[in-house]
């Protein structure tokens, strides 16, 4: 049947930062088309929140507390949930922070001294890149070493809408370790297709999530961010259940290095107003 395309039946997926957001809603999602899904958050009350949660209606989901920064801990929770299913076949690199300084400009047009390049805070570079990046790359790397020897495997990559256009409002650090985790996506894409890992990578826009100190659940701040997208609002993070399914699934047998943008259309441009 058709609908075969889309089933995840006996597959087993590992979704980094899975305990809320974009990474919730796609571990949401593969559970429900019957994979067996391990998540990955160094939020121990959030992450056992989220499996609680899910566990009420799919019993496939399991969580580990881990800190994607940390080379043992990402070699110790693939190797617990390859243990527990026997294989890895779907691996989604999520886990992902903003800076906290903001960009070198307000959402007013102001000057913002703390995001600007002069003043810009080391310390926060590397935190940034440490999860956007260095957490990315451990997680595709231990991916790729239980996927090769079976010949077989997806590895999905979230990374951002800023990684392709400038956004002054938003922190160098952020955007950058997103632009260079989709070209590790793109050099992975490569050099992992002789083994039919494919390898793909998402680019959200606006998602009413967490992330930012959680700035988008507020309606205020969602109303005035969505009046920039030419779709006219923000998105929820259930609005990215379709695209990742598809990319886990086999439907998408024919992708990778696939770099997909999600976003309401806001990297085009501003839209005429209706």
């Amino acid at each position: 049947m058709p609908t075969d395309r889309f089933s995840l039946d006996g597959k087993v997926a590992i979704v980094t930062g899975g305990a809320s957001g974009i990474g919730l809603a796609i571990s949401e999602v593969l559970a429900e088309h019957g994979a067996h899904v391990t998540i990955l958050d160094r939020d121990a009350d959030r992450l056992n929140e989220a499996v609680e949660r899910l566990r009420h209606t799919w019993q496939n989901v399991r969580g580990a507390i881990t800190d994607v920064t940390s080379e043992a801990a990402v070699r110790e929770s693939f190797a617990q949930t390859a243990a527990v299913g026997g294989a890895i076949d779907i691996v989604f690199a999520n886990a992902g922070i903003s800076g906290k300084s903001g960009g070198h400009l307000t959402r007013d047009g102001r000057a913002n001294p703390a995001g600007e390049l002069t003043n810009y805070d080391l310390a926060e570079w590397h935190e940034t890149f440490g999860i956007n990046l260095d957490g990315v790359f451990l997680t595709i790397r231990e991916a790729a070493r239980h996927m090769k020897p079976r010949r077989s495997g997806r590895i999905i990559v979230t990374t951002s809408f800023t990684s392709l256009v400038n956004l002054p409002i938003v922190s160098t650090s952020y955007t950058v370790s997103k632009a260079a985790a989709a070209h590790l996506m793109r050099n992975s894409a490569l050099e992992l297709a002789p083994y039919n890992i494919l390898v793909n990578g998402i680019a959200p826009g606006i998602f009413a999530t967490n992330i930012a100190g959680g700035r988008l659940l507020d309606p205020a701040i969602q109303q005035r961010a969505g009046a920039s997208v030419p779709l006219g609002r923000v998105a929820s993070s259930e609005e990215i259940k379709g695209i990742a399914l598809f990319l886990a699934s086999p439907a998408s047998s024919y992708v990778t290095g696939a770099h997909i943008v999600i976003d309401g259309g806001l990297s085009l441009g501003r839209a005429a107003s209706p």
